[in-house]
């Protein structure tokens, strides 16, 4: 298979802006770019992170792919079809090659709705089957994100965060599909429960060929998952690159600040502790040139009036940064 054939997702310059209530002194609304075009591919099979401080528009991202919002501009290809323009019938049944993992596994599932409601709902909805044959498939998921057949029965409020993300997983994978954005899937849980989903999850990858965008700010389980990662600041891809690559040697100041934080087990490794200066900049305002200028210990006179362009470094490494 070439290269080409082998890109699943093509994501090229999305932008999603939203104008808000509040003026400016010259009477124009103020503008949000939670996303502020933003472009990377992905792979068949393979997982790519997407990390970065709240607010960066990592999650905007994963719903703007997935057309639960409506991105401003940009384009989204699903193996090669528009996904941005693509009508709401057809939307429909895109919609069961890419499905989504929510954050909180508390609001994410319906209380009234047994487990078994709960993943049988997307088969009642394109309807693909019913009656005994959907229970049957129903109850093969739940067997399959490790839960016990009794769970078909029961309510959400019977289980754990963990089993609860489970039934998540479970209702994201009924359809089959080729994608799925995982958004912050294990931030809400316990550490020793975060890693028995990830392990799943996984082992679904490993079973099923599917291909993972995931989501988090817990750097620990994206270097766990993930094949490469990308960097996100301001609504703005700043570093994007193999997942070992990235972690061992940073290209961008901010990722290098972002990789100095993650604690070190070992009390004889010494690494330097990169501090931001000031607070994070307010997304209605980005400064002008690069981004990260305002919070940057290397920034240069160019840094506050340029920004830089996003550079291939070699060996799949991207960044944009004046350094570099």
């Amino acid at each position: 298979m070439n290269q080409e054939s082998d890109v699943l997702l093509e994501v090229r310059d999305l932008k999603k802006h939203y104008v808000l209530s509040k003026r400016t002194v010259f009477g124009r609304r103020e503008v949000l770019r939670a996303v502020d075009g933003i472009s990377f591919s992905l792979r068949r099979g393979e997982t790519l992170g997407l990390v970065g401080e709240s607010g960066c528009g990592k999650t905007t991202t994963g719903k703007c792919i997935v057309r639960l919002i409506e991105p401003t501009s940009g384009q989204i290809s699903l193996e090669g079809e528009d996904v941005v323009g693509a009508s709401p019938d057809r939307i429909r049944e895109i919609r069961k090659q890419m499905q989504i993992i929510f954050q909180d596994p508390y609001s994410s599932l319906n209380p009234r709705m047994t487990v078994g409601q709960i993943v049988g709902e997307p088969f009642a909805i394109h309807g693909i089957c019913a009656g005994k044959e959907r229970r049957q498939r129903v109850e093969a998921l739940i067997d399959r994100v490790g839960l016990t057949r009794d769970s078909y029965t029961r309510f959400p409020h019977e289980f754990s965060g963990g089993q609860r993300q489970r039934v998540g997983i479970a209702r994201a994978l009924a359809l089959n599909p080729k994608l799925v954005v995982c958004d912050e899937p294990v931030s809400a849980l316990d550490v020793s429960i975060q890693a028995q989903v990830l392990n799943l999850m996984v082992q679904l990858q490993k079973e099923s060929g599917l291909t993972y965008l995931f989501i988090s700010h817990g750097l620990s389980a994206v270097k766990h998952i993930s094949r490469r990662v990308g960097v996100m600041y301001l609504g703005k891809l700043v570093e994007l690159g193999e997942t070992e690559a990235l972690f061992s040697s940073p290209l961008h100041p901010y990722t290098e600040a972002l990789m100095s934080a993650i604690p070190r087990p070992d009390p004889d490794i010494v690494r330097e502790r990169v501090l931001l200066e000031g607070d994070a900049t307010d997304s209605n305002h980005p400064p002008s040139g690069c981004p990260f200028h305002a919070r940057c210990r290397y920034r240069m006179a160019v840094c506050e009036n340029e920004e830089p362009a996003w550079r291939d470094l070699g060996g799949g490494h991207f960044a944009a940064c004046h350094l570099r």
